[in-house]
C-alpha cells in the first residue's frame, strides 16, 4: 500500500530561501545608531546657529564701515600679482574717466622712464662712466615708482572717486613736483644730481661725441621723460580746469577760512 505524504514533510516547504529570521526570533536594533544620529543633527545645528552668528556680524560691520565712509579696498591690478586696488570703469565717474586713464597712462609711463633710465645708465657704468651714476639710477626707481603711485596718483583716484576737494588739492601740490621732475630729467642738467644718471637731452649730446651707442640709449631715455612731461601736463590743466571750474578751490577757501577762525576762537 502506498502511503500518503504530509505535507509538513515536503523538504521544500522546511528550506527558507530568504535571510529573514524565523517567526518569533527577536531581532536587536542599535540603540547607538540613534544615538549618533541625534548627536549628528545637534552639531550640524550648532554649525547653522554659529555661522548665522558670524554673518550678522559680518553685516554689522559693512554697515559700520559703510556709514563710516571708509571703502574696503581689494587689490585687484595687476591681475597676475595684485599689488594695488584699481577699476576706474566701476568706481570712477564718467566725466572724470578721461583725466584718471590718462593719469594712470601716466603712472606707467614714469615708471618706464625710469627702468629705461636705469638700464641706459648701467650700460654707461660698463662703458666706464663709473659707479655712482648706477648707484643715482638705482636710487631713482627705488623711490620713483613708489612714490609716484603714494603721493600723487592714489591721491588722485581717491580724489575723483570721492569727488574730495582736500583731496583734489594735495594732488595738484604733489603731481606739480612730479611735472618738474620730468621736464628737469628731460634736460639733465648737471647740476643738484650727477649729470648722466638721468637720461636727458643735455648728457645724450655729451656722449655722442664720444660714443654713437650709448648717446642713442640716452636719447631714447630723453625721449620717453619728454613725452612723459607732455602728458603730464595735459594731465594736471585738466585737473586744475575741473578743480576750478567745479567750485572745488572756493570750496578750499570756505574751509580754510573756517579752519583759521576755529583756530583763532
Amino acid at each position: 500500500m502506498g502511503s500518503r505524504n504530509d505535507p509538513n514533510e515536503n523538504p521544500t516547504a522546511t528550506s527558507n530561501p530568504s535571510s529573514l529570521p524565523p517567526e518569533g526570533t527577536t531581532v536587536d536594533i542599535p540603540i547607538n545608531n540613534t544615538k549618533d544620529l541625534k548627536a549628528i543633527e545637534k552639531e550640524l545645528q550648532d554649525k547653522e546657529a554659529e555661522l548665522k552668528r558670524r554673518e550678522e556680524e559680518l553685516k554689522k560691520r559693512e554697515e559700520a564701515i559703510a556709514k563710516s565712509g571708509v571703502v574696503i579696498e581689494e587689490n585687484n591690478w595687476p591681475p597676475f600679482y595684485p599689488i594695488i586696488h584699481h577699476n576706474i570703469k566701476s568706481e570712477i565717474p564718467i566725466h572724470l574717466q578721461k583725466v584718471q586713464y590718462v593719469a594712470f597712462g601716466s603712472w606707467l609711463g614714469i615708471i618706464v622712464c625710469l627702468v629705461w633710465n636705469l638700464i641706459a645708465v648701467s650700460v654707461a657704468w660698463f662703458e666706464g662712466e663709473g659707479v655712482t651714476i648706477w648707484l643715482c639710477a638705482v636710487i631713482y626707481i627705488i623711490l620713483g615708482i613708489p612714490g609716484s603711485y603714494i603721493l600723487w596718483y592714489r591721491p588722485l583716484y581717491r580724489a575723483t572717486r570721492s569727488d574730495s576737494a582736500v583731496k583734489f588739492s594735495f594732488f595738484l601740490i604733489t603731481y606739480s613736483f612730479h611735472v618738474f621732475f620730468c621736464a628737469f630729467a628731460s634736460l639733465a642738467p648737471p647740476i643738484f644730481i650727477e649729470g648722466k644718471s638721468i637720461t636727458g637731452i643735455l648728457p645724450a649730446f655729451n656722449l655722442l661725441v664720444g660714443n654713437a651707442m650709448l648717446g642713442g640709449i640716452y636719447l631714447i631715455g630723453f625721449g620717453f621723460f619728454f613725452i612723459e612731461t607732455a602728458i603730464s601736463i595735459w594731465v594736471i590743466q585738466q585737473v586744475y580746469s575741473y578743480f576750478r571750474g567745479s567750485g572745488k578751490a572756493a570750496e578750499m577757501k570756505r574751509e580754510a577760512t573756517r579752519s583759521t577762525m576755529m583756530a583763532a576762537l
